[in-house]
C-alpha cells in the first residue's frame, strides 16, 4: 500500500510515463498498446468519477480523472493519424463520437443520478476502443501483437473491476454491476494464466508477471467489502489505490511486449 504522498508521487509518475509513449508513438505495437490504453482509460476515468460521488477518501481521483482525460484525447488524435484503412478510420471516428458523450457526463458533479448515464455512454466508448485495438492486432504479422493486446486489455479489467465496485456502492443496478465484476475477475485471472505460459513471458516479464499476482491479492481483498461498504468509507480508498497499483504493475507488462521485436 502507498501512503498519501507516495499515491501522488505513483500518479504523477505513472502519467510522465503515459505521456512520454503517447509521443512517441512508432510502430504497430506501440499503436496496438495505445488503443488497449483507451479501454483503460475509459474504465479509469468512470472509476474516478464514480469513486468522487462515493466520496472515497483519497487525494487522487480528481487528479486521476483529469489526467486520463487528457491522455485519452492526446491519444485519439494520434490514432486517428495513424489508423491504417477506411475500417480503422471508420472505427476511431465512432469513437471520437462516443467519446463526445462520455465526456460531457464525466464533466457533471459526480453524483448517483448520473451515473447510470455514465455507464451507458462508458460502455459505447469501451467497444469502440475494443474494436480498435481488435483490428490492429489483426494487422500484426508479429507473434507479441496478440501478447500486447492481451496485457493491455489486463489494465482496463483491473479500472473495470474497481468501477462496478464503486457502481454497486452506490447501489447504481447493483445486480448487474456484481455480475460485471465477477466476470471482469473471471476473465483477469484466465488471461494472466495464460500471459505466465507464454512463451514470450520470460526474465523482466515474467518478475512483473509475478508483482502483479503480489498486487492481485490485496486488490481483489479490497473488492469483497462491495455490498457492505458505505460512501465515504476507508473501505472505497483501499480499493480505488489497490487498482491503481495493480494497473502499474500491468502497464509495464504490457510496454515489455511491446518492446519485443522478433
Amino acid at each position: 500500500m502507498l501512503t498519501p504522498g507516495l499515491q501522488r508521487r505513483h500518479l504523477l509518475g505513472l502519467a510522465a510515463c503515459w505521456a512520454g509513449t503517447a509521443s512517441a508513438q512508432t510502430d504497430l505495437a506501440d499503436a496496438i498498446n495505445m488503443a488497449g490504453r483507451q479501454r483503460m482509460l475509459s474504465q479509469r476515468m468512470v472509476k474516478a468519477w464514480l469513486a468522487q460521488a462515493c466520496r472515497t477518501p483519497t487525494p487522487t481521483a480528481v487528479q486521476v480523472l483529469s489526467q486520463s482525460m487528457a491522455l485519452f484525447e492526446r491519444q485519439r488524435e494520434q490514432l486517428a493519424a495513424y489508423a491504417p484503412g477506411a475500417t480503422l478510420r471508420a472505427t476511431f471516428a465512432a469513437m471520437d463520437a462516443a467519446w463526445q458523450d462520455l465526456r460531457e457526463v464525466l464533466g457533471s458533479p459526480p453524483q448517483a443520478g448520473r451515473a447510470v448515464a455514465l455507464l451507458q455512454a462508458d460502455n459505447r466508448v469501451l467497444a469502440l476502443a475494443q474494436q480498435g485495438t481488435a483490428l490492429l492486432e489483426a494487422t500484426s504479422n508479429r507473434p507479441a501483437g496478440p501478447l500486447v493486446n492481451q496485457a493491455g486489455r489486463q489494465r482496463m479489467l483491473s479500472q473495470r473491476m474497481a468501477k462496478y465496485y464503486f457502481a454497486t456502492v452506490l447501489r447504481v443496478e447493483p445486480e448487474a454491476a456484481a455480475a460485471e465484476m465477477a466476470h471482469a475477475r473471471t476473465e483477469f485471472l484466465q488471461a494472466q494464466d495464460a500471459l505466465r505460459r507464454a512463451p514470450d513471458s520470460t526474465g523482466p516479464i515474467a518478475e512483473e508477471l509475478a508483482l502483479a499476482d503480489g498486487q492481485w491479492v490485496f486488490f481483489e481483498s479490497a473488492l469483497k467489502n462491495a455490498t457492505t461498504a458505505t460512501p465515504g468509507s476507508r473501505a472505497l480508498a483501499e480499493v480505488f489505490v489497490t487498482s491503481e497499483n495493480l494497473l502499474s504493475v500491468m502497464d509495464r507488462v504490457t510496454g515489455l511486449y511491446a518492446a519485443l521485436r522478433a
